[in-house]
């Protein structure tokens, strides 16, 4: 493609947005950025180097104003947006930040996406990836653009992605060769509208793969499981509760791999070796696994890997023991199938605290979990009276509310005893109160050592 004075419009101005500017000006294009945002509300905008011509910030540009030949959007930026929309109808060629960043990359892409373990599992993968030896990057939806990321990579060299359902919407010719699929549970509803609108936006994952590409698909999940057939590319499947004569699963406590044509059985690891809590998270080890082996890797290798691997910030995150109560902070817990997942992580009593802006979920079935697993439950945000509404339809017994989020914590502190567990694990995202789950997640543990760096 001849980039040199290609008209091409950039839609948001955050990190991958910015990230997209930086990459279509080396390759010599004419690059305008716009973003309901103004200048002063932004950061990093400036160093970006655009004229006013160019820099089309609070308020949406009108589409003749630009004329652009693409439209690069950032994930943030809904699809319906009318600019979108406009360009769509009038043949503009519209891009995911990710397929800009990946067009001309002749690295060996690992994707990652699913609707929840997306980021334990694509740093695990990068972990493993790195054993190669080859230069490899972790980026995409992680937190890391990879349209700033991935310049310069060559054949013999490693992209481990995190792709989002936003940032698979718009991708035409990405090629992901090792692609994973972890689960599938509602989630961005006020999005995509529907769970099978949602499906589709994730299944775009294995749309450029060839035979001698690899899909790694969850058993356990039937509508994941049912692509299998589906796809051009080779299949293998994970499993942490069905034995599978084909794949990775669990044999008499091991994680074990096995080849039915070819009549092995190859012990990986025991569960008891991973620092990772949680069945749920033996899905993430065990498609992480099969991705590493598909890299270059030996089994001893990843297996010496998977030993060492701590997990991620954030997910499940231990903050401490303070007076003999553990916190946990599983702020990247948002929606109600990632905090049922953390909540059943832990056998001890738990002080749960929830809450936040909803994504179009139903909390009820949420709630059934909470009334089993849960002595306490604070409930703060946008999203309170919803739950609360639901907790009490389930027989939820003991519900707090809390005005802002450090009463929130304060009041879960109070309610735990010896023993406990207090868990943020929001089931909601952040943006009510906060710019992000990291946000969220660093302002919670700050606050519990606070608390107990105070005499009391």
């Amino acid at each position: 493609m001849n980039w040199l004075k290609k008209r091409v419009l950039v839609i948001g101005a955050g990190l991958s947005g910015q990230a997209a500017v930086r990459k279509l000006q080396r390759l010599g294009a004419e690059v305008f950025l716009t973003d309901g945002k103004a200048l002063e509300q932004l950061t990093g905008v400036e160093e970006l180097e655009l004229d006013r011509a160019h820099l089309l910030l609070g308020s949406v540009p009108e589409l003749r104003a630009v004329t652009p030949e693409l439209i690069v959007l950032s994930p943030g930026v809904s699809p319906k947006l009318s600019l979108v929309q406009e360009g769509i109808s009038q043949g503009v060629s519209v891009w995911s930040e990710v397929e800009l960043a990946m067009y001309d990359c002749p690295a060996l892409c690992a994707g990652v996406t699913g609707t929840n373990g997306k980021t334990t599992t694509t740093t695990l993968l990068g972990e493993l990836a790195k054993r190669t030896g080859l230069p490899t990057v972790v980026a995409g939806n992680i937190g890391v653009a990879l349209s700033g990321q991935v310049d310069g990579m060559e054949e013999n060299s490693i992209v481990v992605a995190e792709l989002s359902s936003f940032q698979l919407e718009f991708i035409d010719k990405l090629r992901v060769h090792v692609a994973i699929l972890l689960n599938l549970t509602p989630d961005h509803l006020d999005r995509h509208g529907s769970l099978e609108a949602y499906l589709a936006a994730k299944t775009r994952i294995f749309k450029n793969q060839t035979a001698t590409d690899l899909a790694i698909l969850n058993w356990d999940d039937p509508l994941v499981r049912d692509l299998g057939p589906k796809l051009r590319s080779r299949v293998l499947y994970f499993s942490p509760t069905s034995f599978l004569q084909d794949g990775i699963s669990l044999w008499h406590d091991q994680i074990v791999y096995t080849e039915k044509e070819k009549r092995t059985m190859i012990p990986i690891i025991s569960p008891q070796e991973l620092q990772l809590r949680g069945a749920h998270n033996l899905e993430n080890v065990m498609a992480a696994a099969a991705a590493a082996k598909a890299l270059g890797l030996s089994w001893t290798e990843i297996a010496e890997g998977l030993r060492q691997f701590k997990g991620v910030e954030h997910r499940e995150e231990i903050v401490g023991t303070f007076e003999e109560i553990l916190f946990v902070n599983d702020s990247k817990g948002t929606n109600t199938d990632a905090a049922t997942k953390a909540l059943l992580a832990f056998e001890e009593p738990l002080v749960l605290i929830a809450g936040g802006k909803n994504k179009g979920l139903d909390f009820h079935d949420f709630m059934k979990v909470v009334r089993v697993k849960v002595k306490s439950l604070v409930l703060l945000g946008l999203a309170a009276d919803e739950m609360e509404q639901a907790a009490r339809d389930e027989g939820v017994q003991r519900i707090i509310r809390a005005s802002t989020f450090e009463d929130g914590v304060e009041k879960a502190i109070a309610e735990a005893l010896p023993g406990d567990v207090v868990m943020l694990s929001p089931a909601c995202t952040s943006w009510d109160m906060f710019k992000s789950y990291e946000e969220r997640g660093e302002l919670f543990k700050e606050l519990v050592r606070r608390h107990y760096r105070e005499p009391i």
